[in-house]
């Protein structure tokens, strides 16, 4: 019975758990860990300071996030592994019960060989035989019984060195189990802390109110100067992109006149030759306006098709606001619209594209440093608050190809901000990226 509920609980918890296997769940943690650290690292940089700062709430919060998921990651590997222990428990349980019926089956033989182990009774047994075959059957049987009785030893001694394997298994997940446990204590003893200095820096910014609401409309205003650049952009191309395509109708149209008149001029010869020419691949036009080329159209599907496989704009980071509208995390009722997301990295790091493109526009915004806007067939991707820029308009820039420099606020806060575009439509960069940087 208890097998079976074992078992039942093993079957539920690979349903429930699909990808959960020991190997993933390991991996997930050595990931947030990282994480963990990089985002200790900045939390330094920031108290360098001296001054409380919404980025420093900020990074606490996405520390306590991730240590919550750590420890609930904990949580599933001592689940695995209690399930595996059961597992484990219950084949010794079966070795042994195999083992002590094989034991109890070689002694019945033994006793049984021990009363007919006079030579002379085998033989008389052989030679009272009616016949011959009688005797070879009789013979065949003192061979196989002997040959069982071996074949019993051996398997009593798989069966032994199975167990012992499995009791030395069951010792090493005990201890996994034990470590498991230890560390998720550790971990809860460091998410008390981080709390408490949370609850900290809360209080000392709500006295804040006034300098909090200047900071987020200064920074909105940024956006919004940020989006309009963006916005002039778009249609700018959109504007070149129709031209083009007026113009190359104008030159087919122009060319299709000069191909009638010709073949009109040759109607008198029947054995005049026809002209073949190669289809030509039109542009396709977005919903938005934009002429996408041929090869503009195969890049886009390409951007398409690495969805949640895109490198990081940086080498390291973690994300300090995510996409689209939340509440603010001081200010009651204030809510907050990012349309893309933003990665606090270290001082000094370098931005790089998340696919190769075409550099669309170098952006200047007042107060926020420098933005770079790059193309990719349909979509777009921006980089912006770069204290420099290492490219130029018309770029062809590769997959992870350093654009700019972070740039690094008064508050020791470096952040870049991401967007990705489809046409003029703003997309959640955090589904576009890697989940390791």
């Amino acid at each position: 019975m208890k097998s079976c509920v074992s078992l039942l609980f093993l079957m539920v918890f690979c349903i429930t758990s699909p990808a959960q296997t020991k190997k993933d769940l390991e991996k997930k943690k050595s990931q947030i860990q990282k994480e963990i650290s990089v985002t200790n690292k900045l939390l330094d940089e920031t108290k360098k300071n001296k001054k409380l700062s919404l980025n420093q709430l900020v990074t606490l919060n996405q520390k306590i996030s991730m240590r919550e998921e750590l420890i609930t990651t904990i949580n599933s590997e001592i689940s695995y592994t209690n399930v595996l222990i059961g597992s484990t428990s219950n084949s010794i349980l079966k070795l042994q019960e195999e083992i002590k019926k094989l034991k109890a089956e070689y002694a019945k033989m033994i006793y049984y060989a021990s009363k007919n182990q006079n030579s002379y009774d085998r033989l008389m047994f052989i030679f009272s035989s009616s016949d011959f075959n009688q005797a070879f059957r009789r013979m065949k049987y003192f061979q196989q019984y002997s040959d069982y009785r071996k074949k019993q030893a051996i398997m009593i001694q798989l069966k032994q060195g199975e167990l012992k394997d499995k009791l030395t298994d069951l010792a090493v997940k005990r201890s996994e189990q034990q470590n498991l446990l230890q560390n998720k204590e550790k971990e809860k003893q460091h998410l008390t802390t981080e709390k408490s200095e949370k609850e900290v820096v809360l209080a000392g910014l709500q006295s804040k109110e006034k300098q909090l609401k200047e900071d987020l409309r200064k920074k909105q205003d940024d956006a919004n100067k940020l989006q309009a650049a963006i916005q002039r952009i778009i249609e700018e191309e959109i504007r070149k992109a129709r031209e083009a395509a007026i113009a190359a109708e104008k030159a087919r149209e122009k060319a299709r006149k000069e191909k009638e008149k010709k073949n009109a001029s040759n109607t008198k010869n029947s054995t005049a030759s026809k002209e073949v020419t190669a289809p030509v691949k039109e542009n396709r036009i977005t919903e938005n306006g934009y002429s996408l080329t041929p090869e503009a159209q195969k890049l886009s599907e390409n951007f398409e098709a690495n969805r949640s496989r895109l490198p990081w704009p940086v080498a390291e980071g973690v994300i300090t606001s995510s996409f689209g509208e939340h509440e603010h995390p001081i200010l009651k009722g204030v809510k907050v619209k990012n349309n893309g997301i933003d990665i606090a990295t270290k001082q000094g790091a370098q931005v790089r594209c998340v696919f190769e493109g075409e550099v669309s526009g170098v952006v200047s915004i007042p107060g926020a440093g420098k933005a770079v806007i790059i193309r990719h067939g349909e979509y777009l991707s921006v980089y912006s608050n770069m204290s420099d820029t290492f490219v130029q308009k018309g770029d062809k820039i590769k997959t992870k190809q350093f654009i700019g420099a972070a740039l690094t606020d008064d508050e020791n806060k470096t952040e870049v901000h991401f967007e990705i575009w489809k046409g003029s439509l703003t997309q959640n960069p955090a589904s576009w990226i890697y989940r390791s940087n």
